[in-house]
């Protein structure tokens, strides 16, 4: 089963899709716009391309777990994702991937300034890993 994980931002949105089976990253790419109507069209696009067949998305909350500032935001792009793809949008605890991803590229030797291009990839690629080993405890 593909899955695709999205890490929603305000001018870069990451993308991951795991392996036919589920099992790894496989793909991975940033998509760089600031309107939700285009950035759910191009993962539109993706889904169709990859045969994507489950959806996940981060989804921001507070280090208590409450509902981050933006969690509304987040739940009307998951609903446009739905109205895209026709499929159920998973919304996943994001906390901490953003600072992981950079301490992944910090530690790969990347500077800084180069961080931005790759981030929001590595983020989603973050996303996914936590919910394919999710889905792999539960079966």
């Amino acid at each position: 089963m593909r899955v695709m994980a999205v890490d929603y931002g305000d001018a870069r949105t990451g993308v991951a899709i795991s392996d036919a089976l589920g099992m790894l990253a496989g793909f991975t790419t940033v998509i760089h716009s600031r309107k939700a109507d285009q950035v759910a069209q191009e993962i539109g696009k993706l889904v169709s391309e990859h045969r994507v067949e489950e959806l996940v998305m981060g989804f921001p909350r507070n280090m208590d777990g409450t509902e981050g500032p933006r969690a509304e935001l987040y739940r009307a792009f998951a609903g446009q994702l739905q109205e895209v793809t026709g499929m159920e949008v998973h919304l996943w605890d994001e906390r901490r991937t953003t600072i992981e991803a950079h301490q992944i590229l910090h530690a790969s030797g990347k500077k800084m300034k180069q961080h931005k291009k790759n981030v929001d990839a590595v983020a989603a690629t973050l996303i996914l890993e936590g919910y394919l080993n999710k889905l792999r405890r539960t079966v």
